[in-house]
């Protein structure tokens, strides 16, 4: 099983995002994801853009991973 992080895209510049997960700031290559824009929100694995999600899917994911703490 895989588990991804949902992420908030703060940056794009060449190829890489620049991604706020829960606060904490990372460098993710976006080169998966065509149209990726800042304030977009991706689910994030293994250092790479996996995904495009809504916010509401970012905020179910968060839930989720509380309730499993």
């Amino acid at each position: 099983m895989c588990v991804g992080l949902p992420a908030r895209v703060m940056k794009i510049q060449n190829g890489m995002a620049l991604v706020d997960a829960s606060g904490a700031k990372r460098e993710v290559s976006a080169a998966l994801i065509d149209e990726l824009d800042p304030g977009d929100y991706v689910m994030v694995h293994a250092g790479m853009a996996i995904a495009k999600i809504t916010d509401n899917d970012a905020d179910e994911t968060d839930d989720i991973l509380e309730e499993l703490e």
